[in-house]
């Protein structure tokens, strides 16, 4: 059976361009986070005083439309009132074939859910994340497990942070 595909109101929709826009960010309710890669998407989401982040099981990115089923699940589960994705910039503020993938991702999501969707930038957190997977006691290999979702738990703390 075919899922029917929402599409968001003009206010989300006319946004989709620059997606790090921050003004239309709902000011309360629960902010769901992914942090895009090739094969596994890291997700997290906050409580709903959006006190706490914590990460959720990985995502693994077989196809457009289970991402997109997977998401909306999770969305629903949680009852987010907004989705970010993480941006990957190179270090030196340039962008990379997976920012422009992230790119498309946002714009994607914000087209197919009935929530804001925002990017924020994430340069560093995969590092952070296996720091703070490594000071838990994870050896190198069970981080590996765990990483990018508690990159998706950064990414989200770092958004929070950003609208205050």
């Amino acid at each position: 059976m075919q899922q029917k595909e929402i599409t968001n109101p003009p206010e989300f929709t006319d946004s989709a361009s620059d997606l790090t826009d921050i003004s239309n960010a709902p000011k309360s309710g629960r902010v769901v986070a992914l942090d895009p890669g090739t094969k596994r998407v890291g997700a997290a989401v906050c409580d709903e005083l959006r006190i706490t982040c914590r990460a959720l099981p990985v995502i693994e990115r077989t196809s457009w439309k289970k991402l997109l089923l997977r998401v909306k699940n999770i969305v629903q589960e949680f009852d987010a009132s907004a989705l970010v994705i993480g941006l990957p910039y190179n270090f030196d503020g340039t962008e990379s074939d997976m920012t422009a993938e992230a790119r498309r991702l946002g714009r994607n999501f914000s087209l197919s859910l009935d929530i804001p969707v925002f990017l924020q930038d994430e340069r560093a957190t995969t590092w952070e994340a296996r720091g703070r997977l490594w000071e838990q006691g994870m050896d190198k290999k069970k981080a590996r497990k765990f990483t990018d979702s508690e990159s998706a738990t950064i990414i989200l703390g770092d958004f929070l942070d950003r609208i205050g």
